[in-house]
């Protein structure tokens, strides 16, 4: 009689653990953060990379276009930028050449709210070189 108890219980147990892991294995996965949305997996996955892929350098001609260069702008480009006025567009003028965009809040030419505006429209290219003078 023990062991026909013992048998019950033990296929009452099995039979709750195979339940529970199958509840488990359907439930959506957690998202890292919490309130993150839970992104599905996209259903055609090469025909998105080539959407992407013909998208890609449409965006970044389209961006370096109108990008505007910290060396070579006019004060009235550079006022174009949002939080650019004509002080700090002068201050900008004044400060050339750059190196690298993040200068003009390295040397507290632009405070770091209004960099923050504008660190997406902007660029430092590297101005010409002179040409030496050969003797």
């Amino acid at each position: 009689m023990k062991k026909s108890r013992f048998a019950k219980v033990l296929v009452i147990l099995f039979a709750l653990m195979f339940v529970s892991s199958l509840a488990f294995a359907a439930e959506p996965a957690a998202p890292a953060k919490p309130g993150a949305p839970v992104k599905a997996a996209p259903a055609k996955p090469a025909a998105r990379e080539k959407a992407v892929e013909k998208k890609a350098p449409e965006k970044k001609e389209a961006a370096t276009a109108s990008l505007i260069d910290l060396n070579t702008a006019t004060k009235e480009q550079l006022m174009t930028l949002p939080g650019i006025g004509d002080a700090l567009a002068q201050k900008i003028i004044e400060g050339r050449p750059y190196v690298k965009k993040d200068q003009l809040k390295v040397k507290k030419i632009v405070p770091e709210a209004n960099y923050d505006k504008i660190k997406d429209k902007i660029i430092a290219k590297k101005p010409p070189k002179p040409a030496s003078k050969k003797k």
